[in-house]
């Protein structure tokens, strides 16, 4: 048995070498569309985060009124960012956009103090910006409250069509994906199919000849993985390097989940895909792997 075990290891070799390359070459392309996936949400989120809903304050509230609207806003659920701006500091951002000084015209700043917030990006929607349009109406202290509901709702149209389209694109990919990887590892097997049936005919059991197979499919399926994350990781860095800005968009939680997903799928379409090529070459006749 030995000496099939020496025979097999050495034949088996380059197979299992092209096998690696070509899974890896696969999970790479998985791993490259889901750190698009992920890139995509994130940025997606940062659009949201960045919709700004504005506060305008009565004249002649109370600094008493005016500090309590302040506060309460600050300690709503919604609200990610927020500033109060009073009526000269809305008087110097009006003069800073390059219009002109009213002071020969009118003799008192006509712009109302305001509390800006931005909101949480799961509130980003016509719904939840209506109530809580809503709710701060009824302040006393509050005049009115707007925000760009145009961009709001282009906004959410433009990330719900990318999702349904990245969506479709990553479930056939990984369709593709499971069928490559298995093909691959059937192709591997094909050229040590004469092994496992002469190993057999001298008497080896099922489980002699399919355990080192299946226990080097689980090591394959794993280095496999680790190289398509080392590929992944040198494209991120290296687009992160040509452009900085997508740095900001990094999830290292997302990413670790991402890594963990090929390595697994690595392994268990390599496992699953090299058992049922030995189990059907066991099953085969002999002239029929001619």
């Amino acid at each position: 048995m030995a000496q099939f075990g020496k025979g097999y290891a050495k034949r088996s070799t380059p197979s299992y070498f092209m096998s690696i390359v070509g899974v890896s070459l696969v999970l790479f392309l998985l791993g490259m569309l889901g750190w698009i996936v992920i890139n995509a949400n994130k940025l997606g989120e940062n659009f949201r985060e960045n919709v700004e809903v504005q506060v305008y304050v009565r004249e002649n509230v109370s600094e008493k009124d005016s500090a309590a609207l302040v506060q309460y806003i600050a300690a709503q659920h919604y609200t990610k960012t927020y500033t109060y701006l009073t009526k000269e500091l809305a008087k110097q951002r009006f003069m800073s956009d390059g219009n002109s000084d009213w002071g020969a015209v009118l003799d008192k700043n006509p712009l109302p103090a305001s509390v800006n917030f931005t909101i949480r990006s799961e509130y980003a929607n016509p719904d939840s910006l209506n109530k809580i349009k809503a709710d701060l109406s009824q302040n006393i202290a509050v005049s009115e409250v707007q925000y760009n509901q145009k961009l709001v709702s282009n906004l959410n149209d433009m990330i719900r069509r990318i999702s349904f389209i990245l969506l479709g694109v990553a479930v056939i990919i990984s369709i593709l994906v499971i069928i490559l990887i298995d093909n691959t590892i059937r192709l591997a097997m094909f050229s040590n199919r004469f092994l496992i049936k002469t190993m057999q005919m001298v008497g080896a059991t099922r489980w002699f000849i399919a355990k080192p197979m299946d226990v080097r499919a689980l090591i394959n399926g794993a280095v496999s993985g680790i190289i398509a994350i080392a590929g992944i990781l040198g494209v991120i860095f290296g687009a992160e390097r040509w452009l900085p800005e997508i740095r900001a968009l990094r999830d290292y939680t997302l990413l670790a989940s991402l890594f963990t997903i090929i390595v697994l799928l690595g392994i268990s379409i390599s496992f699953i895909s090299t058992h049922r090529s030995v189990v059907k070459y066991l099953k085969m006749k002999l002239d029929d792997l001619y």
